[in-house]
């Protein structure tokens, strides 16, 4: 029977995980950062084909389209880990991550990611990612799915005055 609990060691390394993402990311260390994704990954940023990526090898070399940026900032929060088996979780975190263009203009984007992780030999990796938007500024214009919301109750309406 698979034990529904994982360790406090376990979440420690997976928080741990989800953070070298970014960091690594943000330095463009790229063959290290595939290193946190098993060798079969399944990746996926957004639904344009060039935000995609099946393995360790196509991952590394898609994110190469990050060189675009002068520069990047990616923060990680709200990281919530759920048991999905042995050896196995799933995390959902939000990230808000801050780019600069080449001429100096900003673009910023506020979305979360869902991954599957598992642990084999010893170490947990991400094996499934998925990310989608909460929202973004006007200079960042990469088509990304939008994250669920849920509709207003029957006959809500705003409060007066509140946004003016």
């Amino acid at each position: 029977m698979d034990d529904p609990m994982i360790s406090v060691s376990d979440r420690l390394e997976i928080y741990d995980l989800l953070v070298d993402y970014c960091r690594l990311l943000d330095r463009m260390e790229l063959e290290a950062l595939a290193a946190l994704f098993t060798e079969d990954c399944d990746v996926a940023y957004g639904d344009d084909a060039r935000l995609k990526a099946k393995g360790r090898a196509a991952l590394e070399a898609s994110l190469a389209r990050m060189w675009r940026w002068r520069r990047t900032s990616h923060h990680i929060s709200n990281i919530r880990i759920w048991p999905d088996g042995t050896n196995r979780a799933r995390a959902e975190s939000y990230v808000f991550a801050w780019h600069e263009q080449a001429d100096g203009a900003s673009a910023v984007l506020m979305g979360r990611y869902l991954d599957l992780l598992v642990k084999a030999e010893e170490r947990w990796r991400i094996s499934q990612r998925r990310m989608d938007m909460n929202g973004s500024d006007q200079g960042f214009r990469v088509p990304l799915a939008s994250a669920p919301r849920r509709k207003p109750p029957p006959g809500w309406s705003p409060p007066e005055g509140l946004d003016q």
